[in-house]
């Protein structure tokens, strides 16, 4: 298949090519990690639509988040740093006019329209040349099946404005959220504001992504919002947001690179506060590097990962966990045995097309990989060293990390985009393998 023009390598000079550090024998860490991307911007929103003043606990400091705390203050609320990691939250009336620039932040892109629905003015979005790529469509016909008074020039793209009126009238809509469960999400987040709640029912392939879905309906019931569900349906009944505090959990989708290293290289690492129960993605990570070859234990609140010295490949439907497919389809090129990984076609509308953008970039290296439709076909074969293209995409570069782990020469293209939700991860990388 070819690749789209979304997945090829930006420009890019060898100043910005960061040479993957080889490990010189098994890895041996014990790491804490920055706070979940995922559960901090959700955090923002509910804290931004709350009853009351919000503290947000351990909150991630990345682009991503930033941009999310960009686009609340230029609705008017107030967020000022709270103590060296916490962020405190004011509510404020929402109000325009105001521009929201949502990078490439999938999140700020999708969870902010509906809050910006419910200000008073004129709200307008848009963002990184990529972000006018990603599918929106659903999202802003589902709005304004809700009331919402919307303008996109007809693209179901951004750039778009938002005419807030101060309210949504909610109530019943259908739509279509096979191309990300962050359509569903953003609803139900400003749902209970609506004057009618919300009624979201999905027709159409299956919902990628589901733990999100999971993890969007229990912090609204951790802050008092009513909300029921089935298979393909979620409900929220309209009322107050109360919110004090938010605790955040480490971002467990941010360990598989490192989980990873100790996989490939048959070591040990550990991650620190590995939450016991918890809706993210992440957390199948330790089922899928077992199956990969690794041993996984727990110790109070730490999670280890022991590499054996064989590494597997992998056949898994990864619809729920595409976000974790990047490492995964590394470490599987680093395998002795074959992968088939499939259920992730909505993998093609990412940051970049990563579908498209791991096989051609293990492909470079030496590999042998067959994209399929809805996902990749990897068998083994030696690699070597040559550049990695990051496509402005920070699991694709860390995918890149964990191959220049085991294959001289490796240099990952703009490395930096990995701040998108890890604040260093150059420096979290030798920690790791120091």
């Amino acid at each position: 298949m070819p690749e789209s023009s979304s997945s090829q390598p930006a420009a890019s000079t060898a100043s910005e090519h960061w040479p993957a550090p080889v490990a010189d024998g098994p890895v041996r860490a014990r790491l804490s990690l920055p706070g979940s991307k995922s559960m901090t911007n959700r955090a923002l929103i509910l804290a931004a639509l709350s009853d009351r003043p919000c503290l947000v606990r351990r909150p991630l400091a990345s682009r991503d988040s930033e941009l999310m705390v960009g686009a609340l203050r230029a609705l008017g609320v107030e967020i000022t740093a709270a103590g060296p990691s916490d962020l405190s939250v004011t509510p404020a009336p929402l109000r325009g006019p105001a521009s929201v620039d949502v990078g490439n932040a999938g999140t700020v892109m999708r969870f902010v329209p509906p809050l910006a629905a419910l200000a008073s003015g004129d709200v307008h979005f848009d963002g990184d040349p990529r972000a006018r790529e990603r599918p929106v469509d659903e999202l802003l016909n589902a709005l304004r099946a809700l009331g919402a008074d919307i303008d996109d020039g007809g693209r179901g793209a951004l750039p778009l404005t938002i005419h807030g009126t101060g309210a949504v009238p909610g109530g019943d809509v259908v739509l279509d959220a096979s191309g990300s469960s962050q359509f569903v999400s953003a609803l139900l987040l400003s749902g209970a504001r609506f004057a009618k709640g919300v009624h979201v029912r999905h027709e159409g392939p299956p919902v990628p992504s589901r733990p999100h879905l999971d993890m969007t309906v229990e912090m609204l019931r951790a802050v008092g919002v009513a909300v029921d569900s089935g298979d393909d349906w979620w409900r929220v009944e309209p009322g107050p947001v109360r919110a004090s505090t938010i605790a955040v959990e480490p971002d467990l989708s941010n360990a598989a690179p490192f989980l990873a290293a100790a996989l490939v290289t048959g070591g040990e690492v550990t991650i620190q506060g590995w939450p016991e129960h918890t809706t993210q993605p992440g957390d199948e990570l330790r089922d899928l590097f077992t199956r990969m070859g690794g041993e996984v234990s727990r110790s109070g609140d730490d999670l280890t990962l022991r590499g054996t010295g064989t590494v597997l490949g992998l056949t898994a439907d990864l619809r729920a966990v595409g976000e974790l497919t990047p490492t995964i389809a590394a470490v599987a090129a680093l395998a002795s045995t074959p992968s088939r990984l499939t259920g992730i076609a909505h993998l093609r509308r990412h940051e970049t097309d990563r579908i498209a953008a791991l096989a051609a970039e293990i492909n470079r290296l030496g590999g042998d990989v067959e994209e399929l439709p809805d996902g990749l076909e990897i068998r083994p074969r030696p690699l070597h060293g040559g550049v990695f293209h990051s496509y402005d995409d920070h699991r694709m570069a860390t995918s890149g990390a964990v191959i220049g782990l085991a294959v001289p020469g490796v240099e990952v293209e703009n490395i930096a985009t990995t701040r998108k939700t890890l604040p260093d991860f150059p420096g979290l990388w030798a920690e790791a393998l120091a």
